[in-house]
């Protein structure tokens, strides 16, 4: 039998057909080996060695000795990291809780709605740097608002950049206010593709309100919650402009002045453009990755076991 001989066309419409897809896709790997990939590799590079940020001509090859020293005998390191789990459980479970009860608020039958809907995005939009240092004079120690408000209750002034319970809650109060609406205005969308069908037929078999938030509309947002949970885990994991301009100065890098809330992120910003230790700053920028990335897999399992149950 005859092998049938293709044409010049006939062949190049085959691999056309074949390679099509791989070029469709191909700008998107270019742009991920180079601004993801590559800067990825060379900080695991640079984290084997003793490198000055100005002097890389001298950096020297040593190894795992970054990565000993940080785990092993680097105190700050920890305690650092201590306070970046705190603000994370301090902002993320907030977050996510907030969010949750302004979305089903805004999406019930109120007057300005789109009003509300638009202001939700606001504070997500707002200069980072601009909410900082606002909320840093609303917790001032003492012309502060929060304390004057404080006062009618009979408290003193609280000293919110001194204690790491205060320090912690006033950069935690910042992070909310500021993501809360995002995640507001996602599981908004999402209520509002739910069948309505669905709290008629609750509502027949005697279910009120609240009952059909937690077994209607809170199970139907697991996706949502899942990610939503994931995103503010890896926000709040890198938590670095927040304290850091919490508390200006020549000593903004440390986290206060007992290292309060100095955080990982914050951590590696004092070693990397305070002291140019630019090895081990980035021997503390791939650890931080594999914790974010182990807390947000946490993160997952847990909200996914609380939304299905």
């Amino acid at each position: 039998m005859a092998v049938k001989t293709l044409t010049f066309a006939e062949r190049r419409q085959k691999w056309d057909v074949k390679l099509s897809p791989f070029g469709f896709i191909s700008p998107y790997f270019l742009i991920f080996g180079v601004f993801g990939l590559f800067p990825l590799l060379y900080t695991a590079f640079v984290s084997l060695q003793k490198r000055n940020l100005i002097d890389a001509e001298g950096a020297q090859f040593i190894g795992f000795g970054n990565y000993e020293q940080l785990l092993f005998h680097d105190p700050y390191f920890w305690n650092a990291m201590g306070n970046t789990v705190s603000l994370w459980l301090l902002t993320t479970i907030p977050q996510i809780l907030f969010a949750l009860g302004i979305a089903h608020l805004l999406n019930r039958r109120l007057r300005g709605r789109m009003f509300f809907r638009m202001g939700m995005i606001l504070p997500n939009i707002t200069s980072v740097a601009a909410v900082t240092i606002i909320f840093a004079q609303l917790f001032g120690r003492d012309f502060g608002l929060v304390n004057w408000v404080l006062s009618w209750f009979g408290a003193g002034q609280v000293d919110w950049q001194a204690g790491t319970a205060s320090s912690h809650t006033a950069i935690a109060a910042m992070v909310v206010w500021r993501w809360t609406g995002y995640h507001a205005l996602i599981f908004l969308a999402s209520m509002q593709a739910i069948p309505s069908s669905m709290y008629e037929a609750a509502t027949l078999d005697g279910a009120k309100g609240w009952q059909q938030f937690w077994r209607i509309t809170v199970p139907l947002l697991r996706p949502q919650i899942i990610f939503s949970t994931v995103i503010a885990t890896t926000g709040n994991m890198r938590l670095l402009a927040e304290p850091l301009l919490f508390n200006p100065g020549t000593a903004a890098a440390t986290g206060g002045s007992d290292r309060q809330f100095q955080t990982a992120a914050l951590y590696l910003y004092e070693q990397g453009f305070a002291k140019y230790d630019f090895g081990y700053s980035s021997a503390i920028a791939l650890i931080l990755a594999v914790a974010t990335m182990l807390v947000a897999g946490l993160s997952y399992l847990v909200t996914r076991r609380i939304s299905t149950d």
